[in-house]
Order: C-alpha cells, then sequence, then structure tokens
C-alpha cells in the first residue's frame, strides 16, 4: 500500500507520521502511526486501549475520532470554511488502492488525542512507581470521607467591611496525596492571557474543607453518599457563603483582599486596570462568587495593561464564533465549546469565554468533567432559584437532591469545572424565554461534543441522588439507559456517581458467567458492560458501517419531546455539519436535515445497506418510521461509496457502477425469518451471450422478477470487503433511478463479473 508521510517531531522520544488505508485496525479508514524511537521497551508501556502496538516493526498505531472520508480533495471547496481543517497548515490526503482520496476533518482534535496518548503513557513509564491501571473498573468510585478545617465566616469587621476567613490546618497524614501542595490550574495554554500550570508553580493553597453541614445544614451522618458529604484539599475553592457575598458589601479594597487571599497573590490597587475592573464588579451588582469565577482564571497573569481588554476580546470572539456557527438552518461548527460551564471552585456558572476550561476534542488535559443524569419525573422534581447560575432559570432538580452536595461529590471526584445540562443550558420558566429558545438552536445540538472522548459522571437514579436498584427501574421511561440524549453522553470513560457503600455496585458475581443475586442486578451489570461497546461503535463510526448499530440503539430509547431522539443522534452519526435544533418540527423533516447533513459516505451507507426503498416519498434511503420501527441492517462491511447531495437543486447523487439491464429471479418471496435467500442473476455480454451469477439477500423484502437497473459498490480489493452489494432498481423515463431493494455478490462471482467488462460509471440522480 502506497503511503503518503508527513513526519513532525513530538518530543526526542516520538516522531509522527500519517497514513490511511486498512493497515493494521482491519477497517478502511484513517488511523495513525508513531514510530518510537525512544526505549526499546516499548511494548511493555501502558498503552491506553486506544491504542494497539505492533512489536514486529516497533510501531504504535491509534485510533482516530471524528475522521471524515471524502472522494477527492476537491470536496474539501464544498464544505463551509469552519470544517475545512488543515494538518500542519496543508490538506493531507492518503491514497489508496482504488485511487480514491481520504481527507482528514477535525484534525486539531486528532493531534491533541495523540499526543495525550503519549504524554500520559510517558508519565507512567517514567515514574519509578508507576504501574499499569488497565484493569480499574472507572465505573466504581469507592467511598471515602475526608476530614480537615471547616471554612467559616467571621462577622468581626475591620473599617466598614466584614472579615471573611478560612481556618486551615495541618492534615492528620501529611503524604496524603490529597493534601499535598498543588498548583493552580489552568489549561489555556495558547492563550496569553490565561497563564499557563508551569507559570504558577510557586502557588501554593491551603488545606479547605467544604462540609455539606455548613452548606445546606443537613448533618453529614444523614446524608446517604459519603462523597457529598464533605471536601477537603488544597484546591482554591470558596463557601458558599463567601460566594453569596454582595461585592458592593465588600467594597474595592475587601475584594481585592478576598482575591489575593484566595488565590495567594499580592496585587494592589496600583496594578493596572486593578480598581476598574474591581469597580465594574460592583457596578454589575455581582457577588463574590460570580467576581471570583470571572476573574480567577487570569488573575495571576504577568501584565495587567492588557487585562479589561483582553477579557472584552474573548467575549468578542466568543459572540462571533456562535453567530457565525448557524448558517440558515445548519450549525456548521459541531464542535463549538458550550455558552456555560459550571466553576467549582466559585460555585457559579460562568460564560465559557471568561474561564480556562477545556474539553478532551480541544485540549491535551480537560478541565471539564461533564455530568449525566436521569431526568425524574415532574412530580417528583422540584424548580429551584439559585445564586449558582444567578437565578437566571429556575433549576429543576430532585425534591431530595441539592445542588451543594452534588458541588461536594464533584470535587471529591477531582472536577474543577463540569456541565450541567440544568445549570449551564437555559432552562423553562425564566424571564427570557425568547433568548432560550433562541440559544437551543445551536446548544441543544452540540451538547455532544462535551462528552466526546470525556471522563463522565453519572447520576442513573436521577441527578444527585444515591444509586439505588428497584424492580421496574431498568424498564421504566426514566431509566437512564433507555433515554434518547444519554446515547451521546457515554463519554470515554464513566463514573457512576451516588455511590453508597452498600449499593448495586459493589453486588458481586456469583459465578464465571457473571451472574449475580438476583435477576435484575444481572441485567444492570450487562447494560453496564454494553455502554462501553456503544462508546465504541459511535467512536468508530466513522470508518466503519456502525451506523445501523447506532440506530439500533436509540430505537429502544424514549424521549419527553419526540424531535430529541433525532436530535440526539446528530453528534453520534458524525456529521459535518449539523442541523439546528427546533422543537416543533416534524420528524421526517428533522431526520431529512440530518441525513443532508452527514457525510457522503454514511449517506452511502444508508443507500447500499438498508434492504428496501423508503416509503415517505423519498425512495433511495428509509424514513424516520423505518429507522425507528423496522429491523435494520446488521454486521456490514464498509462499502466506501458515497451519495451526495446538491444543496441549490436539492438532489440526492451517485456516481459509480451501473448495469443498466438485468434480469433477477428468485427473490420473488419474501421471508419473515431472519435467513439468506438465494437467487439468480443473468446478464448478456456485449456479444448477447447469457451469463447467470449466484446472488444472496440477507432480508426479507421481496424483489419481483423483472428487469431491473444496477448500481454498484467499487471493489478495490476483495480482502478487505469479500463481497459486492448492489442496489437494485428502476430507470425512470427521466433518467433518476428509483430503490427497489438490494443483495449482494460474494468474491468469486464479483470476479467472474468484473471480466465481463460490462459496469459503465454512471451519474445517478436518486429519488
Amino acid at each position: 500500500m502506497e503511503r503518503h508521510r508527513n513526519s513532525i517531531k513530538f518530543d526526542h522520544h516520538w516522531t509522527k507520521e500519517t497514513f490511511a488505508g486498512p493497515g493494521d485496525l482491519d477497517a478502511v479508514g484513517i488511523i495513525y502511526s508513531i514510530q518510537v524511537c525512544g526505549p526499546s521497551s516499548i511494548q511493555n508501556l501502558p498503552w491506553p486501549e486506544t491504542c494497539r502496538m505492533s512489536l514486529a516493526s516497533n510501531t504504535l498505531v491509534t485510533r482516530i475520532p471524528r475522521c471524515t472520508p471524502y472522494n477527492s480533495t476537491s470536496e474539501l471547496q464544498h464544505l463551509p470554511a469552519s470544517t475545512q481543517t488543515p494538518l500542519f497548515h496543508n490538506p493531507v490526503t492518503a491514497h489508496l488502492e482504488n485511487g480514491k482520496y481520504l481527507l482528514l476533518s477535525g484534525v486539531k482534535s486528532i493531534w491533541i488525542h495523540l499526543c495525550s496518548v503519549f504524554s500520559n503513557a510517558w508519565k507512567k513509564v517514567s515514574s519509578p512507581d508507576a504501574i499499569p491501571d488497565s484493569n480499574q473498573n472507572a465505573n466504581v468510585i469507592p467511598p471515602s470521607e475526608s476530614q480537615g478545617a471547616i471554612p467559616h465566616a467571621s462577622s468581626t469587621a475591620e473599617g466598614d467591611r466584614p472579615v471573611f476567613e478560612v481556618t486551615t490546618h495541618s492534615p492528620p497524614n501529611p503524604s496524603s496525596a490529597e493534601t499535598a501542595p498543588e498548583p493552580l490550574s489552568s489549561d489555556s495554554e495558547a492563550d496569553t492571557m490565561f497563564p499557563a500550570p508551569q507559570a504558577q508553580e510557586d502557588l501554593t493553597f491551603p488545606v479547605v474543607t467544604i462540609s455539606a453541614f455548613t452548606e445546606t445544614g443537613q448533618q453529614e451522618s444523614s446524608i446517604e453518599v459519603p462523597l457529598q458529604r464533605s471536601y477537603t484539599g488544597r484546591k482554591p475553592v470558596i463557601s458558599s457563603s463567601l460566594a453569596d457575598t454582595p461585592c458592593a458589601t465588600l467594597g474595592v479594597m475587601g475584594l481585592l483582599d478576598q482575591l489575593n487571599t484566595t488565590l495567594r497573590t499580592s496585587h494592589t490597587l496600583d496594578t493596572p486596570s486593578m480598581s476598574s475592573t474591581l469597580e465594574d464588579c460592583i457596578k454589575n451588582n455581582y457577588d463574590f462568587g460570580t467576581a471570583y469565577g470571572r476573574l480567577r482564571a487570569a488573575w495571576v497573569t504577568k501584565d495587567w495593561n492588557d487585562f479589561p481588554d483582553g477579557l472584552c476580546t474573548r467575549k468578542a470572539q466568543d459572540q462571533k464564533r456562535r453567530r457565525k456557527a448557524l448558517v440558515g438552518n445548519r450549525i456548521v461548527n459541531p464542535e463549538l465549546e458550550p455558552r456555560r460551564v459550571w466553576d467549582l471552585y466559585a460555585n457559579r456558572v460562568v460564560p465559557w469565554w471568561s474561564s480556562d476550561a477545556s474539553l478532551p476534542m480541544t485540549s491535551l488535559t480537560a478541565s471539564v468533567r461533564p455530568v449525566s443524569h436521569a431526568w425524574m419525573d415532574t412530580k417528583d422534581r422540584v424548580d429551584v432559584w439559585t445564586p449558582i447560575n444567578g437565578k437566571e432559570w429556575p433549576v429543576p432538580i430532585p425534591k431530595d437532591a441539592s445542588l451543594d452536595r452534588i458541588r461536594i461529590e464533584m470535587l471529591n471526584l477531582g472536577a474543577e469545572y463540569t456541565w450541567l445540562d440544568v445549570l449551564c443550558l437555559g432552562q423553562e420558566g425564566g424571564p427570557r424565554e425568547d433568548l432560550r429558545a433562541e440559544e437551543w438552536k445551536i446548544d441543544v445540538p452540540t451538547i455532544g461534543v462535551v462528552y466526546a472522548n470525556a471522563k463522565v459522571v453519572i447520576y442513573l437514579s436521577g441527578l444527585g441522588r444515591p444509586f439505588t436498584l428497584n424492580d421496574g427501574d431498568l424498564d421504566s421511561d426514566r431509566c437512564w439507559f433507555r433515554r434518547a440524549w444519554t446515547l451521546q453522553e457515554i463519554g470515554e470513560e464513566r463514573i457512576i456517581a451516588g455511590d453508597t457503600p452498600d449499593g448495586p455496585l459493589h453486588a458481586k458475581p456469583i459465578d464465571k458467567y457473571e451472574n449475580y443475586d438476583t435477576e435484575i442486578l444481572t441485567r444492570f451489570h450487562e447494560q453496564l458492560r454494553s455502554i462501553s461497546a456503544v462508546y465504541h461503535r459511535n467512536w468508530w463510526l466513522s470508518v466503519t458501517p456502525k451506523m445501523f448499530e447506532v440506530l439500533s440503539e436509540m430505537q429502544n430509547r424514549v424521549s419527553t419531546n419526540p424531535v430529541d431522539k433525532v436530535a440526539g443522534l446528530a453528534f453520534p452519526l458524525v456529521p459535518i455539519t449539523i442541523p439546528a435544533y427546533r422543537e416543533s418540527e416534524s420528524l421526517e423533516d428533522a431526520w431529512t436535515e440530518l441525513v443532508n447533513a452527514m457525510s457522503v459516505r454514511n449517506r452511502g451507507e444508508l443507500f447500499f445497506w438498508y434492504h428496501g426503498p423508503g416509503d415517505t416519498g423519498t425512495k433511495w434511503r428509509p424514513s424516520w418510521e423505518q429507522v425507528m420501527k423496522k429491523p435494520l441492517p446488521v454486521g456490514q462491511y464498509y462499502s466506501g461509496m458515497a451519495v451526495h447531495w446538491d444543496r441549490e437543486m436539492n438532489d440526492n447523487w451517485f456516481e459509480g457502477s451501473c448495469i443498466e439491464k438485468v434480469f433477477v429471479r428468485g427473490l420473488a418471496a419474501g421471508s419473515v425469518e431472519k435467513v439468506k435467500r438465494r437467487g439468480k442473476l443473468i446478464i448478456k455480454d456485449a456479444n448477447g451471450a447469457e451469463h447467470t451469477f449466484d446472488i444472496i439477500a440477507r432480508h426479507k423484502f421481496p424483489i419481483p422478477e423483472d428487469i431491473y437497473t444496477l448500481l454498484g459498490m467499487d471493489v478495490f480489493g476483495l480482502r478487505l470487503i469479500p463481497k459486492q452489494c448492489w442496489v437494485v432498481g428502476r430507470r425512470l423515463s427521466d433518467e433518476k433511478f428509483e430503490k427497489m431493494s438490494v443483495f449482494e455478490m460474494v468474491d468469486d462471482e464479483v470476479r467472474r463479473l468484473k471480466r465481463l467488462r460490462i459496469t459503465k460509471e454512471h451519474r445517478n440522480i436518486l429519488i
């Protein structure tokens, strides 16, 4: 196989090169190969499961997310500018055996993924105490209780302003990793306004404890989830009482003192722009939590001269990106960061642009740990007006849950920022309902980027609630495993929150077949294991025909608004663009827009592998009703074929192998069984001689005996694809093509047909 290489020096140990093709992973697609120039014992490194090591060539091969194949580099010109992502400043194409090309899309995330793989692996092997952790269960977080100081607010006044203190003491175990000095975290290395971590290594913080008792008044012993009782650590975390203090109460000097105390800095009012920045916090009626959340990421910057202008620039750039992201009814930047994020240190929801939060899709070290949860029934929820989101809208949470306890648990899980829909995504009931509907057009379809490749915290029994398992829970429409939106919220790693010492996560199997004491426990652990398979199906979707498996997964899920099932598929199906979210849109219209936004290859899978014609006007692909209620193809090979969409003419077209007249027999009788049906294909060659070929239908759709036109896959290597799929249909009077069904030919028959040289390349308008 020919390879087009572009080597880049990663550091003094590694060299990168790119190539495309079937390679080591038995799938036509794009993969990366990293030739190791360093230690000879690379096979002993604790590589992540996303990598595979080829020991013979001393090469690491890693899977690449969000790769989109194209017929040629010219297709790049038809994409929105925001999706034309060059690799190392130039588009890189890789040649395959059939003369087609693959073009990388979203290469920035690929580069970051590779860097993350190597930095994590090298850290582990460099440590003398490093041990492989591949056998650890990321779904189970053992309960633990923290001890330490309790922060409190003092009413003692100095002048006219109150003094807020954090009482600290030496931890009982000085060697504990939890209480070791830590630098202030920051991930925006590309932004000079937000200092990189190495610039803050001299900043260490005292031990701070946030207790559920001081935050909520609830006795810790009455809280079922140990991780929700208290948090102790050396992070610049503030109490809710301090966060709720108005900046006007503190005054400019008091606000400066409290920020310096919290972040261990020594700024003065003589610092350029300091006075005006703090005065703005008072004029805007901020409380201390809001001011702290908006300022802390850049507070330790070395250049304050451009501080106000820098924040204004970041805000303007963020607003511009969101305006440009929506073109007509399409989101042309599917990987747009969320509008807001919950800063757990400040206990405030802050604009993304004012934070140094980062996602796995766009950064080497992600600081956002998103939350996924099962929504409770309306009667079991309460709307809470909270200063955490500035009381912009009522926050719906379970009646027995607490945002303060959720915050404590997230801090104990090591999170600095989190994305939680009820806090960070505008909800109904706020004073600006018109603004919410407008924001949802972009914010709802792009939720998936928050969870992509992330470590996700999941509340299976409702947000913030202890995880329990009762009869009927797994069959309920409120079950997390059955909700439409959670299909895109699985993430790369998962932590089941709300864990209790005697909860279902601690049950042990009773035999080697992973059976448990009760049927519901056995079913639960089966489903828990299955979500990893769902993640890997989504992850590989761009280079293998996993689309129908993802669609099948959605068949079993439910949503409050029916159109949410379509919207919830947008990110898992890896489209080039994403349709804007419209709550009142019809299901078929929403599905049509999603199909139009798909990559040409995924549209090709719908055309070549779905068994029958569409039943709502469009014949070349299935309708939404068929996709959700009919059996779907499984275990198919990657066709590699493309169905294009001409936006101006609203035409769908396929260009490829065509045989205008063939006779099909033996498949007229449908079948209710899942068995292969065998038939015959009769073709006349250029001399009029008839040739008969064996064909197979793996579906129940009847194909009446008649003369048809065939459109077929290009077979560019039977060792990759041991069969050829043909779409059988009719050539209409206007030369358009109407799909009837599909069948297959195995490799020997494909070779016989190829030797006849009767197939022609033809551009076909599909109806």
